[in-house]
């Protein structure tokens, strides 16, 4: 198996209500030295295809519809004449962005996508925005978050949860899943592993991301079995 990862990263301001926040966006690709799919095409499209190279670019996978990260989607595309792969419930985030195109292909879970010998199989993670994916790659030992989860724990937009119920669950449903050593490779910052992150989980769930550092009295679900950031748990018996 020859195929590898690699990462582009792409500065600028993205506005988030009338505020201007400076950002990194890591662009991830993967495949051989023939073909390669690009992850989240932020902003250059002339900077991550200087490292593409001469490589064909079989497809272009958005985790997500947000502007800065689909940026330089349609151009890294028009290349090669790739496909555009999108959930199709972030439509409306990429028309912000592209009001007169539409990706070519709408993804859903448990879609699959290959190249360089190994698969990318996606993975159902809302909550950052209504159709955010993650991509695992099993042979890779390594999953692309989005903005879904960092190496600093659940991405947000701006400093907040759009909504953290959603993302939670989907942080525990689909991605604590994984190996402990699987890679994470956000849109946002450095790598981490699976287990590095694993074991906050708990204190997410009882609200320390809104509330601070979770407190001994934090740490149980309430009464009806709800943890306070909104998920519903299975308790005993019922």
């Amino acid at each position: 198996m020859t195929a590898r990862i690699e990462r582009v990263v792409t500065e600028g301001v993205v506005d988030v209500d009338g505020v201007e926040h400076k950002v990194e966006n890591n662009t991830w690709i993967v495949g051989d030295d023939e073909d390669v799919i690009v992850v989240d095409p932020a902003r250059d499209a002339e900077k991550i295809l200087e490292k593409v190279g001469e490589r064909e670019v079989l497809a272009v996978i958005c985790t997500h519809g947000l502007p800065d990260h689909v940026g330089a989607a349609i151009e890294v595309a028009a290349r090669d004449e790739a496909v555009v792969a999108l959930h199709p419930k972030d439509r409306p985030l990429w028309r912000l962005t592209w009001p007169d195109t539409w990706p070519d292909i709408d993804m859903e879970d448990e879609g699959l996508f290959e190249v360089g010998g190994v698969q990318l199989e996606v993975l159902s993670t809302p909550g950052i925005s209504p159709g955010g994916v993650s991509l695992y790659c099993e042979a890779l030992g390594a999953v692309f978050t989005g903005k879904t989860l960092q190496a600093d724990g659940p991405g947000k937009i701006g400093g907040e949860y759009p909504a953290l119920a959603d993302q939670l669950t989907a942080i525990g449903g689909a991605l604590f899943t994984l190996k402990h050593k699987t890679r994470v490779l956000p849109a946002h910052g450095e790598e981490t592993t699976i287990g590095d992150l694993e074991s906050q989980f708990d204190a997410w769930l009882s609200g320390s991301l809104t509330r601070g550092t979770a407190t001994q009295e934090d740490e149980g679900p309430l009464t009806d079995g709800t943890r306070a950031a909104g998920i519903r748990l299975n308790l005993p018996g019922e």
